[in-house]
């Protein structure tokens, strides 16, 4: 496996700098979680530091290398796809319903294809 020796910076990684494996595509993890065990026996911490550019070339704007920035909120704000209170969510899924949505059966009848509930020839 091929590595990238890294620099990290911000908490208490600043100014280190370690070798990272590298990925099939020849970049670091987007995430870098490094568990520190406590002193006292109990469950370990996890540091939680973010893939960013380290430079960017100067005429098409791709970036030179990476490096990690330490991400104080840990796992919170990871994005779309971190897998929060919803879970992973795909593009193609349904938005979620909402208690305060609009429904079809205004009247309290069962729905049918008239919009608006409103009665047609066909009701009668």
């Amino acid at each position: 496996m091929k590595s990238q020796d890294t620099p990290f910076e911000g908490g208490p990684m600043d100014g280190r700098v370690l070798p990272v494996l590298l990925g099939p595509t020849g970049h670091p993890p987007k995430t870098y979680r490094i568990p520190v065990p406590d002193a006292a026996g109990g469950p370990p911490t996890v540091l939680v530091y973010r893939r960013v550019p380290r430079g960017h070339s100067r005429k098409l704007g791709l970036p030179q290398g990476w490096k990690y920035e330490f991400a104080a909120e840990g796992d919170k704000g990871a994005g779309r796809w971190s897998g929060g209170p919803s879970g992973l969510k795909w593009p193609w899924s349904k938005p979620g319903t909402t208690s305060g949505s609009e429904s079809d059966t205004t009247s309290g009848t069962a729905p049918d294809a008239t919009p608006g509930g409103r009665r047609d020839d066909a009701d009668e």
